[in-house]
This record gives C-alpha cells, structure tokens and sequence, in this order.
C-alpha cells in the first residue's frame, strides 16, 4: 500500500497514489511505502543527515526491506515540491508530470535500482513505467 503525506496541502494525492501503485505492481515492489511530499528545509536536512549533501534536492530514498508486525515495509521516498517546482519549469511540464516522474524515480531506487551505479538500466525502466502510465488529465501523454 501506498501513503502518500502532502504537507504542503498543495497537491492533489490520490492520481499520484494511483501512479505509485501502477508502478509499484509493475515492479514487483510489494509491501509497504510512504511518499511524503514536503518542504525546501526538510529536504535539505535529510540530503545533509544521509548523504552529506549539504543542499536540498528533488527525491530521496530510504530502502527499509523489513517485516513488521503490520506487514512488509519497503522504505520511504521524500519529495521536495518547490525543488519539483523548480524542474517542472526547467523542463516545461507540468508539476503533476513532476511529482508522477519523481515518484517513480524513488520506487525504483525502493526495488533495488541504482542510477549512480548501472549503466542506464534505471533510467530506461523509469522511462518505460512512465510512459505506460495513463495521461495526466488536461494533459497528453505523459512519457
């Protein structure tokens, strides 16, 4: 199941908790996860606290992989919206593209994929699970 936290109350949560289960199925990602979609500040601190970053930045992931009494957790994935903000605008898109492509960035770092290290692998699946997803509405096909 996916839990997806806005606490920036400025996003509508259940297409993209849609988006995320879509994904997660196709992956193979069963169990648990919690998106949480937040602030510059909270990014920043984490991108600090976890990789010794000292800036804020788009999507981070935290791979759990553990059995608790409530069912299997795979991990939790924060999401920076005005970093998204920012990347929707750079890219022209819309944020909802965004937030939808960093998403599934984060859930496929929660199967096991790391971009840093393969040699496109993660980026191509990324692209593909992206473009299998239904149209944003009001917007055409999203990959």
């Amino acid at each position: 199941m996916i839990q997806i936290s806005d606490t920036t109350d400025s996003i509508h949560v259940q297409a993209l908790r849609e988006d995320a289960e879509s994904v997660a199925s196709r992956l193979r990602l069963e169990g648990n996860v919690t998106v949480r979609i937040g602030s510059r500040d909270e990014s920043h601190e984490l991108n600090l606290r976890y990789r010794g970053i000292d800036a804020p930045t788009d999507v981070l992931s935290f791979p759990i992989g553990e059995e608790f009494p409530d069912g299997f957790y795979c991990g939790d994935i924060h999401i920076c919206l005005p970093v998204a903000r920012e990347q929707a605008v750079s890219a022209g898109h819309s944020l909802a593209q965004e937030l939808r492509t960093l998403v599934v960035h984060g859930l496929l770092h929660l199967a096991g994929y790391d971009h840093e290290k393969d040699d496109g692998e993660m980026m191509r699946l990324q692209d593909e699970a992206l473009a299998e997803l239904p149209p944003i509405p009001g917007e055409g096909n999203p990959g």
